[in-house]
């Protein structure tokens, strides 16, 4: 265990992660000093209750502190090449990240479910069986509340489920999930990583430090990619696909069977299940392979699974108004997330296209031409907004007709007034939301409150307002 008494600790970043990790040092007898470079009114609440609490606090920094720290504690939101982290590690000052802090802190065994898409559904699926299985568990991390404000609890649990991110990865050092699972692993957060290989070989920390006894869950395809990188787990390993009927879980005519020694068979009929869609059956299959791991009942986890809603913002049917389905899948924030959500669209009539896209917001280095082929089968036409709306427009303009939108109040009203009985209208941005909303929630329960002033005949608020 950590010994911070009385140690010097940097914290870096005062999100809600970095604050929960401050918080916590104090809490457990260390001298904190939180920083961070931005000085919003947001951070400037945020200090000043850490410092009602006695931790010392600053904003507007760019030049680390000249004093001797025992270790440093970095916020996700903080890259590992920044100015910052960088004088830290010249310096030899220890760096680790809110989840690693988090993690060595705990008294429980821990799941650690990680990749691209599917992350926050997963965990909520494995939340679910381990609770409708009568045992212990909170879930924390990336999308959830913080590591570091859960450690107390921990005591009393019998399973900590850790959703976490590449971010979240790359600061930590003796992270072990006792079963680890990986769900994909396609290309994002390009702007912040300077190849698809090292956005990768993040995802390899999930399971570098796993024992020959803890079990690694992973997607073929991710599995593939990582082996390319020489990133193999030494741990048990069962890998599952929607695609590869080579994999130890996959699907066959929306099956899920499994090839696994005194485990053979179908397990469950998909279209039973209230997630739709190949990658949803991918979060099924993951979450099946860790009750299996932990020997819960096959006949409890398949209830739990029949039965699980999908999330907000992740393909979440809103209204359907004339005959036109309103879908929000704001939680979509790269090209790959989006493709899924085509995929699982209702079809036209005929098999023509019948969905109205909305789509764009801040890029993140990503590559859309790739989906054109699909946009072609599946859109009828897309409103683009945000900063990346010209740069979508020039990768999908010879596959579907794209219109620039000002705001997404005005691309759901045209979308909506262009709609035919039988359509879809889809928010699914293949963008993150920070250009114009502070998060994915943000931006998807604006769209909600569109949706619902069409279905109530209520005129949309004003353009002008928060978009």
């Amino acid at each position: 265990m950590l010994e911070l008494s009385n140690k010097q600790i940097i914290v870096l970043g005062l999100g809600g992660r970095g604050q929960a990790a401050a918080a916590l040092l104090c809490r457990l007898g260390a001298k904190v000093l939180a920083i961070d470079s931005g000085d919003s009114e947001t951070l400037r609440n945020a200090a000043k209750e850490l410092r009602a609490s006695g931790i010392q606090a600053e904003l507007g920094v760019s030049v680390l502190p000249n004093n001797a720290f025992d270790l440093a504690v970095v916020s996700p939101a903080v890259p590992m090449n920044s100015t910052l982290v960088r004088a830290l590690v010249e310096k030899k000052i220890p760096v680790i990240g809110e989840l690693e802090l988090g993690w060595r802190l705990s008294r429980c065994l821990a799941i650690g479910i990680s990749g691209t898409n599917g992350k926050g559904t997963t965990a909520e699926l494995v939340e679910q069986m381990l609770l409708n299985n009568d045992r212990q568990t909170v879930l924390a991390g990336h999308g959830g509340r913080p590591v570091c404000s859960v450690v107390e609890q921990t005591r009393d649990l019998d399973f900590l489920i850790l959703q976490v991110n590449a971010f979240q990865l790359e600061a930590t050092e003796f992270f072990r999930p006792n079963v680890a699972v990986l769900l994909n692993a396609t290309p994002d957060h390009l702007d912040r990583y300077s190849s698809q290989d090292e956005y990768l070989s993040a995802y390899g920390k999930l399971f570098q430090n796993q024992q020959a006894f803890d079990w690694t869950i992973i997607q073929t395809e991710a599995l593939a990619k990582l082996k390319q990188l020489k990133l193999v787990p030494s741990s048990k390993t069962i890998t599952f696909s929607a695609t590869d009927q080579t994999a130890d879980l996959y699907l066959d005519r929306g099956l899920i069977i499994s090839r696994l020694a005194n485990w053979e068979g179908p397990l469950l009929d998909t279209d039973q299940c209230q997630l739709r869609g190949p990658h949803n059956a991918e979060n099924l299959m993951a979450a099946l392979a860790v009750g299996h791991a932990l020997r819960l009942s096959l006949d409890n986890m398949v209830a739990t699974l029949k039965a699980q809603p999908h999330g907000a913002h992740r393909f979440e049917f809103v209204a359907e108004i004339d005959g036109v389905q309103f879908i929000d899948d704001s939680k979509a924030t790269n090209p790959e997330a989006l493709n899924h959500a085509l995929l699982a669209a209702r079809a036209g009539e005929s098999g023509k296209p019948n969905v109205w896209l909305i789509a764009g917001g801040r890029d993140k280095g990503a590559e859309f031409h790739s989906l054109g082929p699909l946009l072609s089968k599946r859109v009828k036409g897309a409103f683009l907004i945000g900063e990346a709306r010209e740069k979508i427009r020039s990768a999908w303009s010879l596959f579907t007709p794209c219109t620039l939108a000002g705001s997404l109040l005005e691309a759901v009203t045209v979308a909506a007034k262009s709609a035919a009985p039988g359509d879809v209208v889809l928010l699914s941005p293949a963008c993150s939301s920070f250009d114009q909303f502070q998060n994915y929630q943000e931006r998807g329960e604006k769209f909600c409150q569109i949706v619902k002033s069409i279905s109530w005949g209520e005129p949309p608020a004003s353009p002008n307002m928060s978009d």
